[in-house]
């Protein structure tokens, strides 16, 4: 009982102890940490943010600055929505991160979610066997106290999609409840959705300017000489291959050209070495390069490597955005999946990688020298989802050994003399 005087309304109510009501917080806090959904980025807070962020620029400190403020004011007191605009890497998953956590941390509720994942999930409850309906989670988003969407525009574009996003960032709009989002590209989203997060009445749109460029720092294999060289125009045809083995390059060469000249979905390039996959892969990425944009080729073991050397346990913010812009690059071509080490360690982050740009539809280019069969599982089945990939088994001969006929000499003798 609380020891009270006689007159005071709480005189012989029972009351926890001391201890009592240090573990009834500390359960009511790993409650709020499960429900707000933030898994691994309860890491990504303001204290492990750098204020000005990373650039050296006095101008891209200034931008990154006046976010970081309005992120702190914002997770003090949530009111309206905030915006956060601008190219992977430059830190806008940490800032909304960092506002979930500290409202986590003041014992309030929040719910964040990437957007593909949430659409996801609202298809997953349509399932007999989902211990949540699609009512309770629909209204549960729709209503949270504060919500937080990453990664909007990155979804899908069915008109299934469309009209739930719509219907949840519109009934969110209407009762002008607190919501952060993130954007890569805030002017290509469809038009009912820009023209509210857009509203000045209601938005505060950051824009964050573009952070470290974290893949200077990783090797692009496509500056070597021979990767340069790797074009659609210098690919071998076999001409002097049989016509079945020909047909199986310009099967591959085709699908290769096509995927180059609108990249969409996923190209899968399967075959041993020396087949041609990684000339494609790379005539790929130069094509895209000379249409203006940056593709990120990377072989699969040298990117684990860099991931591994970024990796610092007292400050991993240089090594969450470099993971972080290579999933979700515009177009990422992955050489020699399969030849990594099989860690658990690199099993999980080419999963990570990998299954982010499943539900996001993000345009890849895998090649590897073994079949979908002889690839991990949750790899494999998502390579091999067709209503995703195309997938080509190349089964000519090694390309670079175009078989002309050759004229034999006559066979020399002992002594340099020709035989007879």
């Amino acid at each position: 009982m609380a020891r009270v005087p006689v007159d005071h309304p709480d005189f012989g109510r029972l009351a926890p102890c001391q201890c009592q009501m240090t573990e009834l917080l500390e359960e009511r806090q790993a409650r709020l940490f499960r429900f707000s959904n933030l898994g691994p980025l309860t890491r990504l807070t303001f204290d492990s943010l750098e204020p000005q962020g990373l650039r050296a620029d006095p101008a891209a400190q200034k931008s990154f600055y006046d976010c970081y403020t309005m992120a702190k004011i914002f997770a003090d007191s949530p009111k309206r929505w905030l915006v956060f605009t601008g190219p992977s890497g430059c830190g806008k998953t940490h800032l909304a991160a960092a506002i979930a956590n500290h409202r986590l941390s003041l014992g309030q509720p929040v719910f964040f979610m990437v957007v593909p994942d949430l659409l996801d999930h609202l298809r997953a409850t349509f399932s007999p066997s989902s211990d949540l309906s699609y009512d309770d989670l629909f209204q549960l988003v729709c209503t949270i106290p504060l919500l937080i969407l990453d990664d909007l525009g990155t979804q899908s574009s069915t008109p299934w999609a469309r009209e739930k996003l719509f219907q949840i960032v519109n009934q969110r709009y209407n009762a002008q409840l607190p919501t952060v989002f993130t954007t890569n590209a805030l002017e290509e989203l469809e038009e009912r959705l820009r023209t509210r997060l857009m509203d000045s009445r209601l938005s505060t749109v950051c824009q964050v300017m573009e952070g470290q460029s974290f893949l200077v720092s990783l090797k692009d294999p496509m500056e070597t000489e021979l990767l340069k060289s790797m074009t659609f125009d210098s690919f071998q045809r076999g001409i002097h291959f049989s016509e079945d083995e020909r047909h199986s390059l310009n099967t591959a060469y085709n699908n290769a050209k096509a995927f180059a000249e609108s990249p969409e979905g996923w190209l899968v390039l399967l075959g041993p070495t020396g087949r041609g996959k990684t000339h494609l892969a790379a005539a790929i990425a130069n094509y895209r390069k000379g249409q203006g944009d940056h593709p990120v080729f990377q072989i699969v073991p040298d990117l684990l490597d860099h991931f591994r050397s970024a990796f610092n346990p007292d400050n991993r913010i240089v090594y969450d955005r470099l993971f972080d812009q290579v999933r979700t690059t515009p177009l990422l071509i992955l050489d020699d999946l399969g030849t990594q080490s099989s860690t658990p360690w690199a099993q999980e982050k080419l999963f990570q990688i990998i299954n982010y740009r499943y539900n996001a539809r993000l345009p890849t280019v895998f090649t590897s020298r073994y079949s979908l069969d002889e690839i991990e599982d949750p790899l494999s089945s998502r390579m091999g989802d067709l209503r995703l990939s195309i997938v080509v088994v190349i089964t000519a001969p090694d390309y670079r050994v175009d078989r002309k006929p050759v004229e034999r000499s006559p066979r020399l003798g002992r002594g340099g003399r020709r035989g007879h």
